[in-house]
């Protein structure tokens, strides 16, 4: 379900969370889709508890994904609006700099620093 890659500069609980946003995306994981535990993730991984957590926590902060107590976290039909609405920003933002005359390339570059501004250059 989620793969690691040792080697990257991104933190584990980043990746945990950018796979798990892909697949419901991508709709891979559909709504109501049980994840697995905090726990159980955490040790198939080979990560600290607080790592998966942290993943799964940013996750419900963006309306991806929701935790019911005991029962578990689901992927959320809320998500699918939070995507939907993300989707209609980035239309947004293409028809609003469509006559700047930058190339798709500087364009990703000013979204990703408006993403991250700590890192960008």
């Amino acid at each position: 379900m989620i793969e690691l890659d040792p080697a990257s500069h991104v933190p584990p609980f980043e990746q945990v969370k950018a796979q798990f946003a892909r697949q419901i995306a991508e709709r891979t994981l559909a709504v109501g889709t049980r994840l697995p535990t905090v726990r159980q993730l955490a040790a198939d991984l080979g990560l600290a508890v607080n790592t998966v957590a942290r993943a799964y926590r940013e996750l419900e902060e963006a309306g991806l994904v929701q935790t019911r107590g005991r029962a578990g976290t689901f992927v959320s039909a809320a998500g699918e609006h939070s995507l939907q609405r993300a989707q209609q920003a980035a239309r947004q933002f293409a028809a609003a700099t469509a006559d700047l005359g930058l190339s798709p390339e500087d364009l990703l570059h000013i979204v990703r620093a408006a993403l991250n501004p700590t890192h960008s250059s």
